[in-house]
């Protein structure tokens, strides 16, 4: 007779068969042990039976669909190095930029997580954290976003987790928040004429005349307009050639915050802007100014000089010293036209802007005036028609609303007079 083979057959305290790999621990719960392919030993907890069998059968799971069952101890910064690693294809600035926003709101707490246990509702915390606790705005945390999303999914790509955690949770952040991304607003005719207006006669402000006309006149970029050298200005053919941009962003080196020349924004970037009129003049007016108060240009930026906008000093101006000035004339100017005509009357004011507003509100003059739709976009660098169509379709919408009104005043006093 053959031998009977005793199979090491065990139970639980409630007399529940475990199976191989499972064992009920002295001090409550349950564990059960594997070894992977190279030989590793892992093992994972659940405080009972019945939970143990489910991780059990979500582990059979993942390995059959290359889910790596082996990265506990991965953490979120872990992903992160590896995505610092093979970020490419962003210009330098981006790239920098990206490193501060993890680095300062993400790799002391967040970053800190392990990968594989990061669910929606962590991401959803950590987003409302930053938003009430630090007081961001919800397009820094759209910055936060972006990256944390890349981050998740190389985890995604190298198999590590099944599913990117951060999907879709900025759009519930704002719809929790109540946020409305505001569209950016033009300058009215009317308050495009009293800004253009009020610099050109305010002794105070003529200086800064120049480079606003000319921004309201071409719709540049900041960075394509402070950035522009005399070179690129063809005052014979009326063309102005727009091939880089000035930024001015941290390196993260020994020398910190400076400028640098990039390409522009995108290839469509790269175009040529004819001159509308006074634009040459607005020029010329610049050259006169630098002429006549010995400004003396200085700058020289990655092998770039010749800048026709530069401060007192010679230096490329910043956007931040622009922006500043337009603060302060928008608050003189206003100043002004009420201490003229009062408030009662409703008077033209101008609201609180920036250099991007003056380019949305050329592209929207552009765009009330009637011209081609992709001659806007050339003009203006878009590299997708659709941001073109926007203004578009918003400018559209107002005048209709224009002209409607202007009809329903139209029958008003047509009935008045019958």
């Amino acid at each position: 007779m053959g031998k009977t083979i005793k199979r090491n057959v065990r139970f639980d305290s409630h007399h529940i068969r475990l199976k191989k790999g499972e064992t009920e621990k002295a001090k409550g719960g349950y564990e059960y042990r594997w070894t992977t392919d190279d030989g590793k030993r892992h093992s994972v907890f659940a405080p009972t039976l019945e939970r143990l069998r489910e991780i059990e059968e979500d582990l059979i799971v993942d390995e059959h669909d290359g889910i790596k069952t082996d990265v506990k101890a991965l953490t979120v910064n872990d992903c992160y190095w590896l995505w610092k690693d093979m970020k490419r294809g962003v210009k330098d600035s981006t790239f920098k930029n990206y490193i501060y926003m993890y680095e300062t709101f993400v790799m002391p707490t967040f970053g800190q997580k392990r990968v594989t246990q990061v669910k929606k509702s962590d991401v959803k915390r950590f987003y409302n954290r930053l938003a009430d606790d630090k007081i961001l705005k919800i397009s820094t945390i759209d910055n936060i976003h972006n990256i944390l999303h890349q981050v998740f999914q190389v985890a995604v790509d190298d198999n590590y987790i099944r599913l990117n955690p951060t999907d879709k949770m900025l759009k519930e952040l704002k719809i929790a928040h109540n946020h409305e991304v505001d569209k950016r607003k033009a300058l009215t005719l009317a308050q495009q004429e009293l800004f253009i207006d009020f610099i050109q006669k305010s002794p105070k402000y003529q200086r800064w005349y120049p480079v606003f006309f000319i921004m309201l006149n071409t719709g540049m970029r900041v960075g394509e307009l402070t950035g522009l050298r005399w070179k690129d200005v063809d005052f014979e053919n009326g063309y102005i050639d727009v091939n880089h941009t000035l930024v001015y962003y941290n390196h993260r080196d020994a020398l910190g915050c400076y400028f640098s020349i990039n390409t522009p924004k995108t290839e469509a970037g790269t175009r040529k802007i004819p001159m509308a009129s006074g634009v040459r003049e607005a020029f010329e007016l610049e050259r006169e100014y630098q002429r006549d108060t010995g400004v003396e240009n200085v700058s020289r930026v990655d092998g770039y000089d010749d800048f026709i906008f530069v401060n007192r000093f010679g230096q490329v101006q910043h956007q931040g010293t622009l922006n500043k000035a337009i603060k302060r004339i928008m608050r003189d100017c206003n100043d002004e036209v009420i201490e003229k005509e009062g408030i009662e009357n409703d008077p033209v004011l101008l609201p609180n802007f920036s250099c991007h507003t003056l380019r949305h509100t050329f592209a929207t003059r552009l765009c009330e005036s009637g011209i081609n739709v992709k001659v806007i976009q050339d003009v203006l660098g878009h590299a997708d028609i659709s941001t073109t169509m926007d203004i578009y379709v918003d400018v559209m919408d107002e005048l209709k609303k224009r002209e409607i009104a202007s009809f329903d005043s139209y029958m008003a006093k047509s009935r008045e007079t019958i």
